[in-house]
């Protein structure tokens, strides 16, 4: 099956998997993939994740987060930046996710961060997306 965007591909595979309450999900790997997936670990959206190595592409294997009564940690992601519309905003214009409990994901010159790292660093980049 060719996926025309990759990254909503990877951000819907762990939200459907999420509100079918599995253990964890395989995503064709990537190193973009693999980016998304070391923030939301490091933010505390996902509980692990782990590349698995074939002859092809690769493996992606994203261990999901569950809450109090097996509810999803995360509650929703937004594809912000896509292949038909590309959104780039500087240090000052990136917006804040639910006043803060969210984060932007985004792609800077000096690799994938969040949105708080990149107003740290005083860069701006592509808007991936965001998740609450």
């Amino acid at each position: 099956m060719v996926v025309s965007d990759t990254i909503a591909d990877f951000l819907n595979r762990i939200k459907n998997g999420q509100k079918a309450r599995f253990d964890k999900v395989d995503i064709p790997a990537s190193r973009m993939k693999a980016s998304l997936a070391r923030i939301l670990k490091e933010e505390g959206y996902i509980k692990n994740y782990k590349l698995i190595r074939d002859d092809l592409q690769g493996i992606l294997r994203v261990q999901l987060k569950y809450g109090e009564g097996r509810e999803g940690v995360i509650a929703g992601v937004k594809r912000v930046s896509r292949p038909g519309r590309r959104v780039y905003v500087g240090h000052g214009e990136i917006p804040r996710v639910m006043n803060g409990l969210g984060i932007n994901i985004i792609s800077t010159s000096k690799g994938v961060m969040t949105d708080r790292q990149a107003r740290k660093e005083r860069i701006g980049g592509e808007l991936l997306c965001s998740v609450w």
